[in-house]
């Protein structure tokens, strides 16, 4: 696969407490250029619409523990669609799925899912679930309506592996996050079922690409 091939398949990321808007601006010129979407933190989402209008802005929403309550993630989501937000990264409760509440889970996503209209992508945080409730909160997320699965958040003690994606694919679409850093792995992840990839190091993988 060469760089224009992989280049929009790449959400590069930056995601953290201290990100600021300079940080933004630079993941934003660096997706431009390559052809990559972004993905960066709902505060700067209004300023990154008018500062790089041409590329497609993911956003996350209950970040990154996805323990808030169901209401303020559909109202997130919703603020975030309206400042410019094309898709939707949403932590699911991952208390919920260990304790088989996977009703009050699907219903959560559910509500968010129906009220925008932009994609929305689920993450699972593979690291902290079993095989079984890995299952579990993809069947969730596909009876939501979700768009993709995605692994990681980034946060947790762990990212994305090439089990956790062929297992998630047999449910949705999967975003291959945390700890691809590489064009070797980003292809490698593909090649099992994922369909999108999520990296801080989207020029690096890039880099590694045949032109």
């Amino acid at each position: 696969m060469d760089r224009a091939e992989l280049a929009p398949l790449i959400d590069h990321t930056v995601l953290g407490p201290e990100t600021t808007i300079a940080d933004v601006e630079a993941v934003l010129d660096d997706a431009a250029d390559h052809g990559m979407n972004a993905c960066i933190p709902p505060y700067a989402l209004e300023h990154a619409a008018d500062y790089a209008p041409d590329v497609t802005l993911a956003t996350v929403i209950g970040f990154p523990h996805g323990q808030n309550a169901p209401d303020v993630k559909r109202r997130e989501g919703v603020l975030a669609w309206k400042a410019g937000a094309d898709e939707l990264d949403v932590v699911l409760n991952v208390a919920r799925v260990q304790a088989g509440q996977l009703e009050a889970v699907e219903a959560e996503l559910a509500e968010l899912v129906a009220a925008v209209p932009v994609p929305v992508k689920v993450i699972i945080e593979t690291a902290l679930l079993s095989d079984e409730e890995k299952r579990g909160a993809c069947e969730a997320a596909r009876e939501a309506d979700a768009a993709m699965v995605k692994t990681s958040t980034g946060f947790a003690d762990g990212g994305a592996t090439v089990a956790d994606v062929e297992l998630m694919s047999e449910f949705l679409p999967v975003k291959a996050s945390g700890g691809v850093g590489s064009y070797d792995e980003a292809i490698e992840m593909l090649e099992v079922g994922a369909e999108r990839i999520g990296a801080s190091s989207g020029v690096e993988i890039l880099e590694g690409a045949p032109e």
